[in-house]
């Protein structure tokens, strides 16, 4: 039944309906939280193993350093050479550092803003400006919000970013970078095409200094296909002659536990040497021991691997039933349309314009917690009010079955109210 389609009496009634659903949903008095991308506990438990791996005299390995000492900025050798199959270069082009890449790009960015970036001319300007596909990831506009860089945003589309768009600003000497999240994107799931890619490291840019920032953090987070295959973006841009582009990130945050991982930046060499110059003022050096528990629990890539198949075994049946639920209560509505990731943290589901802040209002009264409205976009606006990000990784299949239907119910409500002009 199309809502856009009834006429208004049927839209009350239909409306009628709908609030003694919600009403009954609120009697139940339900805490439910959907708001972040978290492992659940049972996908934490699966590295715990990585606690009883480094005792007393097993704290040094290949080269016989003490790992518990200060020093080894780039990361242990052991662990290098790990994350760097995980990142598809060689071992040279890897720093392996603390639990978190976001740690690690906003270093990258805020060293640019003050020291600049290979290939440029000093310092990053008062006023730079960013591409960002949208709908994004929060965290990487809070960067740029932050360090007062300029968001520009374009259309995530299903190969990745507009990139007609992406190259038509890119020319500006003003504008330093662009955001992407190439396989399974926060939050709609979309894995970039070769062609995408291959116009990322060849495109004509304004300035010398621009940096793709590739973060990777979805790299083998499949949920049961096995992970998507995506082009080796430090590759393309070496080919295409603009070796220093990319900076490329990833950790091990949703893969073993998530404050206390392991992350990744893989650049060029050049760029290497630029960041290590500028962390040698802020670090004596990571925490190596962590790093050497994990080279010793995953032992290769295929550890790794084998690994995320234990994820996916978790995680698969929570998607399926954020599917099931979006099929059966908003499918054929005319009101919402949403994602069907083969990998990643998240469903996006786009709603009728002007709906999502009221859905997620309502769905809140009835006790379900969802990200805010406009957190998918620069400075927490969405100009349409329409997109609403899923969670569904943290809450067990019963609590995603009951949190979904007071989601749907929120929709289908924010939009017949919308039809009928009752929305605040």
């Amino acid at each position: 039944m199309d809502l856009t389609k009834l006429d208004p009496l049927a839209l009350e009634a239909a409306e009628a309906d709908l609030q003694a659903e919600m009403d009954l949903l609120k009697a139940e008095g339900l805490k439910l939280d959907m708001t972040r991308g978290k492992p659940a506990p049972d996908q934490l438990s699966l590295a715990d193993g990585l606690l009883s791996l480094t005792g007393p005299g097993e704290t040094a390995w290949e080269d016989g350093a003490d790992y518990r000492n200060y020093g080894i900025l780039e990361g242990i050798p052991e662990a290098r050479r790990l994350f760097a199959d995980f990142m598809g270069v060689a071992p040279e082009q890897v720093i392996v550092g603390g639990n978190s890449s976001l740690t690690m790009m906003y270093d990258a960015l805020s060293g640019a803003v003050l020291f600049g970036m290979p290939g440029g001319e000093g310092p990053w300007p008062k006023g730079g400006k960013f591409i960002c596909p949208v709908p994004g990831y929060d965290r990487h506009f809070a960067i740029c919000e932050r360090l007062g860089i300029e968001m520009l945003t374009v259309d995530m589309l299903d190969d990745g970013p507009d990139m007609q768009a992406v190259e038509a600003l890119a020319a500006d000497p003003a504008v330093k970078g662009i955001w992407c999240v190439p396989k399974y994107s926060n939050p709609t799931g979309v894995t970039y095409s070769e062609a995408t890619a291959q116009r990322l490291a060849r495109m004509r840019t304004g300035a010398a200094d621009f940096r793709i920032m590739w973060d990777n953090a979805y790299a083998v987070h499949h949920l049961g296909g096995g992970p998507a295959e995506i082009p080796n973006m430090l590759d393309l841009c070496d080919e295409a002659g603009h070796p220093d582009r990319v900076l490329m990130f990833g950790s091990t945050s949703k893969i073993t536990h998530a404050g206390a991982g392991v992350a990744v930046m893989a650049a060029s060499e050049t760029n290497i040497a630029d960041h290590l110059k500028k962390l040698f003022y802020a670090s004596i050096g990571p925490d190596k021991l962590n790093q050497l528990r994990h080279v010793r629990f995953f032992q290769s890539m295929d550890g790794i691997l084998s690994h995320m198949d234990k994820h996916a075994a978790i995680v698969k049946p929570k998607f399926d039933a954020v599917e099931s639920a979006l099929s059966r209560r908003l499918g054929g509505k005319g009101v919402a349309a949403w994602t069907t990731p083969e990998g990643g943290y998240f469903v996006s589901l786009d709603v009728m314009d002007e709906c999502a802040s009221e859905a997620i209002r309502l769905a809140g009264e009835a006790g379900v917690k969802c990200t805010p409205a406009g957190s998918t976009f620069p400075y927490k606006k969405d100009p349409r009010d329409r997109n609403i990000r899923i969670a569904p990784t943290l809450p067990s299949v019963p609590e995603i079955e009951k949190a979904m239907e007071v989601l749907c119910v929120s929709v289908e409500l924010a939009c017949l109210r919308r039809l009928l002009g009752k929305n605040r």
